[in-house]
């Protein structure tokens, strides 16, 4: 039987050397659960928050085929969770992602420069309370919020700056999780309103006020054109990694 598990620390071991923030904030209790089979001794584990889900350990077929309900990218430890979800779920999108490194050191004046580039008649906004409530009016903004569960919680534990035209949102960048040193970026920006450089400003906003925060602002990348703007603001990649889309809506992160 499937249970979340309360003492994540001894599933620690099972996610060692897995970088990957979402299942930093699982582990720390942050956001997030971790699910296994077997409470006492677990030998395999799955981290799951906003629809990521991630699995270590042995491959578990109850674990796969009791993922939570809805939309999920299931991410997979190694081979033999991949042919499990492929067993499981057939009909799964596999997709390719990529990871970005975790130590980059930001050239904040460069950043600033950006900000300053924002074009008249834009306006930047921090995501408050108002500006929290603008953005569930829409499923692609409210992605920037929801993982949170709460606007109580957000308000405390996220960060978010947007960028408003006549009072609507066309470009944001907030956290879609927190972790206890930093927060995992998601971006948006509405299709009329794009290669206007309105993603390096509201990133470079965001990333900015994390820097001030004392807050790492962690990215990873599921295009290509992600990597490309992530570099813009110094990261720099690390290497490809499989997931799986099982569901049949489908959503981008």
């Amino acid at each position: 039987m499937i249970s979340e598990l309360n003492e994540t620390s001894k599933v620690e071991a099972l996610f060692a050397g897995w970088e990957e923030t979402l299942i930093y904030t699982c582990l720390e209790k942050v956001m997030g659960k971790v699910f296994v089979t077997d409470t006492e001794r677990p030998v395999s584990a799955m981290a799951f928050v906003g629809c990521f889900a991630f699995l270590a350990g042995e491959p578990d077929r109850e674990l796969v085929t009791g993922k939570p309900d809805g939309f999920v990218i299931m991410v997979p430890k190694n081979d033999g969770w991949s042919e499990l979800i492929e067993d499981c779920f057939p009909d799964a999108r596999k997709v390719t992602r990529y990871a970005i490194k975790k130590d980059t050191k930001f050239d904040k004046a460069k950043l600033a420069e950006t900000v300053a580039g924002l074009p008249e008649g834009y306006e930047l906004r921090k995501i408050d309370s108002d500006i929290y409530d603008l953005c569930l009016l829409d499923p692609v903004t409210a992605d920037f919020v929801s993982a949170f569960g709460s606007k109580e919680k957000y308000l405390e534990l996220g960060r978010g700056m947007v960028i408003l035209k006549d009072g609507k949102f066309v470009s944001g960048a907030s956290s879609y999780t927190r972790y206890k040193e930093g927060i995992e970026i998601e971006v948006d920006t509405i299709v009329p309103e794009r290669r206007k450089g309105l993603a390096s400003i509201v990133c470079s906003a965001l990333i900015l006020a994390c820097l001030e925060e004392g807050l790492y602002p962690s990215w990873d990348a599921h295009d290509m054109n992600s990597v490309q703007l992530a570099r813009k603001f110094g990261y720099e990649f690390d290497h490809e990694y499989t997931a799986y889309e099982v569901a049949s809506d489908r959503r981008t992160h």
